[in-house]
């Protein structure tokens, strides 16, 4: 059984990282842990930059909290203002004990009077929250969720991402 620890008690990125492990390696048996471990960078990351490096700390932080594992996945979701249009994002790491792959998610644009209340310092889902009137939106189907009507969830907006951060292990000989 391999143990794969996810930088995260998020259960939306617990279970895209369940379901990318298990098609990518469908004769693994796996056993899937979620951990609190912090970004080290803003709450909401406004950059590519510190997304990445946002995802680049929470696995650095989920190899000491969890040293013996198979995997360290971190998912980290980020913003950033591009030609007056705020974008959304997410960076993807996997890392295991002698091998590395990430990947970046798409784009996407948000609505203007979330992308305000962003900018007052709120993160991404506490302004859909309180902009559509949900809760924990962060936790369920997220801004892309809500924007697409559940044609894109915040599930399957990462899964893609998470399963082409594993091409290197799916490929070991090339990488």
């Amino acid at each position: 059984m391999k143990k794969v620890v996810i930088a995260s008690q998020n259960p939306v990125k617990i279970n895209c990282v369940q379901n990318s492990f298990k098609k990518v390696f469908p004769n693994l048996l796996f056993e899937f842990l979620g951990v609190s471990a912090k970004s080290e960078v803003k709450d909401q990351p406004m950059s590519d930059s510190e997304t990445k490096l946002g995802a680049q700390n929470r696995i650095k932080n989920a190899k000491i909290l969890i040293p013996q594992a198979d995997f360290w996945v971190a998912i980290e979701g980020g913003m950033e203002e591009i030609n007056d249009k705020m974008t959304a994002f997410a960076y993807v790491i996997v890392e295991s004990a002698n091998k590395t792959g990430e990947s970046k998610t798409a784009t996407f644009i948000i609505p203007h009077k979330i992308s305000e209340l962003i900018k007052q310092g709120l993160e991404l889902g506490a302004a859909d929250d309180q902009f559509f009137g949900g809760t924990n939106s962060k936790q369920k189907n997220g801004s892309v969720g809500i924007l697409t009507g559940d044609l894109i969830t915040r599930t399957n907006f990462y899964e893609s991402s998470v399963i082409l951060a594993l091409i290197p292990f799916l490929n070991s000989d090339f990488y």
